[in-house]
């Protein structure tokens, strides 16, 4: 089995890289905090020694800044023929550039980002939507099938992160929608339980409600019934969707629902969302519900 390297080991990263090394597979981690012992993860000092050695190299960072930079920096520790897959959900044009520095240094990569959140982490059930040649994705699959359940080669070099921007666009509007339609049946009185059972039998199903209902009580692993712990935060969704929308603007794609999303979600950010799942923007909805109906 080849050695491997996970730079990055934070809600997502840890238990993917635990994941690895259930799987068998030695694997050297680092994070630039400090974590926790994880099972069967050799931790080092530095991203430079976990890769030293290795043969593939899984990076989960926050933005594109940091996957160009971190990659930059691995070049000279990295064996030839290493094989780079970066999982991080960042911009089109990062996740390109990186291509470029590995193809230069004749090294083979993906973009493979995740759907699922850290549940389907822990669980090692994750969607991968990769970008990338098909030798690249050829030799990434065992390891990525190791993580997730569903593994889908998109096309060449950024076509993963196009897949994970577009798909989570779905998501952000869709969420939105299924929490105003939960508000104006709560004014209308119906209880969550007619609402829920008669849309998710209907034209309205959706994995936003089916999966994800915003309420708690018709969707026991929802957030709703934790207060709204989150798998996924609505910080990382308003990230998501400002991507959508960087993209949509360098390609000239009209999504005006994308982009009230992202200002639905830029307010709730900014207001008191901290910490929270994005399924609990139907408080967002409720509040403006309320203002809307008070006085002038």
């Amino acid at each position: 089995m080849p050695t491997l390297a996970f730079i990055g080991l934070g809600n997502m990263g840890a238990p993917m890289a635990a994941n690895l090394a259930r799987a068998g597979h030695e694997v050297r981690g680092y994070d630039i905090s400090a974590v926790p012992a994880l099972p069967g993860v050799q931790l080092t000092a530095s991203a430079a020694e976990a890769v030293q050695g290795a043969q593939i190299v899984f990076t989960m960072l926050p933005a594109g800044r940091h996957v160009v930079t971190t990659t930059r920096g691995l070049l000279d520790h990295a064996a030839p023929e290493t094989l780079f897959v970066d999982c991080s959900t960042i911009d089109v044009a990062s996740a390109r550039e990186t291509h470029a520095l590995l193809a230069d240094a004749a090294m083979p990569s993906l973009d493979a980002p995740v759907s699922g959140g850290t549940g389907g982490a822990a669980a090692g059930t994750l969607t991968f939507m990769a970008g990338g040649s098909e030798a690249a994705f050829a030799r990434a699959r065992p390891l990525l099938e190791a993580m997730g359940k569903r593994i889908v080669h998109c096309g060449q070099a950024g076509a993963g992160q196009a897949a994970k921007i577009c798909n989570n666009m779905i998501l952000g509007v869709s969420m939105i929608a299924v929490s105003e339609a939960f508000v104006l049946a709560e004014k209308l009185g119906l209880s969550h339980q007619a609402m829920f059972d008669v849309a998710s039998t209907s034209s309205g199903q959706c994995w936003s409600l089916t999966t994800y209902c915003p309420v708690p009580g018709p969707v026991p692993a929802s957030p709703a019934n934790t207060a709204y712990k989150p798998g996924f935060a609505a910080s990382l969704m308003l990230k998501d969707l400002r991507l959508a929308q960087e993209a949509a603007t360098a390609a000239g794609a009209h999504t005006a629902l994308g982009a009230q999303a992202a200002a639905i979600y830029e307010r709730f950010e900014a207001g008191n969302a901290t910490g929270l799942d994005f399924s609990a923007i139907i408080q967002a909805v409720r509040a403006q519900s309320r203002q809307d109906a008070e006085p002038a």
